[in-house]
């Protein structure tokens, strides 16, 4: 704990004298008789210094994470900082998405009052929110439908240079699947839950098929195909898990990303999420997806937005505006693989039951 140096005054210690003189608004500057200020660009600013602000929040928290799994060995009481730090990035989150509501009271018209003023800025140039995102796991190559030289083309060359090395860093996906294949309590001399697993996923399965079969003479042509169609998929689905080759073929198709060991141990968490030694790891997953889902919905949003306050025009930064935002909201994901999981789940009552020795290590115990 830091001791009292002396006495402080909250507006040197918040540097609100400079703080504060940072709206320039370009139409001020170059306002005349016919061509006033633009009310609303001050708005337009602060919004978007306050997005940058938040960025920066956001990024101080998400480096202290990987820091902690940039370790050899993440401690037990580390996996609650990592959640209290992911948590409070979630709720950043919801505070920028709320933000566009604020931006929104700015109508087209008055946007265009000053938007030439901006040609060629755009949000392509906010470094700290590129970072977050490479540093989460979706750099450059990762993104879809995007063009990389035009992506980075919009940067300058030390803003394109500090990307370039970022991308060559470890990022919070690396992080999370080698934390996930170090994962115990999977296979022991006495358990081996994959093989418990599959024998439960194949009982279910077989009874899903003599369910089909017992009604399938009540179906059209059409509907039978469909539904032995689907017993396959479903069937070719789950194998994909228990065979390396399968799960490869997965992976290079672009349906996955995970190893298939860190698949099946993130799995294992899921299925087994109300053990104690298991219910961190779990809320570390579920904020993980919470982030993707909300810079998802928060690009959507964005989207409608450039939407309805440019039509179709092109971006200020030379983008197609709008239908560039919507198809990055809708490819643009990191931790999908986790959200997939849902597919591999089973009721609990048909769950492999886990040994004593095993459920006491998941456990907390005392004596």
């Amino acid at each position: 704990m830091h001791k009292n140096q002396g006495p402080v005054y909250y507006n040197d210690y918040l540097m609100l004298d400079q703080f504060l003189d940072c709206q320039k608004p370009l139409s001020k500057k170059y306002a005349d008789s016919e061509n006033p200020e633009a009310h609303d660009e001050t708005l337009f600013i602060i919004v978007h210094q306050a997005y940058e602000l938040w960025f920066k929040q956001m990024l101080h928290d998400l480096n202290s994470v990987l820091a902690i799994f940039s370790k050899n060995k993440v401690e037990d009481s580390d996996v609650g900082t990592v959640v209290q730090r992911l948590e409070r990035i979630r709720k950043i989150q919801n505070l920028i998405s709320g933000q566009l509501e604020v931006l929104e009271t700015m109508t087209p018209m008055d946007f265009l009052e000053f938007r030439s003023l901006l040609i060629p800025a755009s949000g392509f140039q906010s470094m700290q929110f590129r970072e977050i995102e490479i540093k989460l796991g979706l750099g450059t190559h990762n993104r879809q439908n995007v063009d990389r030289e035009f992506f980075s083309g919009r940067l300058s060359q030390k803003d394109r240079d500090k990307l370039t090395a970022l991308e060559g860093s470890s990022n919070l996906f690396q992080y999370l699947q080698e934390w996930l294949e170090r994962t115990p309590f999977t296979i022991s001399k006495e358990f081996n839950f994959w093989n418990e697993y599959q024998a439960a996923v194949k009982l279910i399965l077989n009874e899903d098929e003599q369910t089909v079969l017992s009604n399938i003479a009540n179906l059209s042509e059409q509907q039978k195909q469909m539904q032995i169609e689907n017993l396959k998929v479903t069937k070719d689905t789950f194998d994909s898990l228990f065979s390396d080759e399968a799960h490869q073929k997965v992976v290079d198709a672009g349906g996955r990303k995970l190893s298939r060991k860190a698949t099946l141990n993130a799995l294992f968490i899921m299925l087994y999420r109300d053990e104690p030694m298991l219910t961190l790891p779990f809320q570390m997953m579920t904020l993980m997806m919470d982030i993707d889902e909300n810079f998802t919905t928060w690009r959507y949003r964005h989207a409608l937005m450039a939407q309805r306050m440019l039509g179709t025009k092109i971006g200020t930064g030379g983008s197609s505006g709008h239908a560039y935002l919507k198809k990055a909201a809708d490819n643009n994901r990191v931790f999908l693989d986790l959200f997939n999981l849902s597919t591999y789940l089973i009721p609990r009552s048909r769950l492999p039951k886990i040994p004593d020795a095993i459920k006491k290590q998941l456990n907390f115990n005392y004596v």
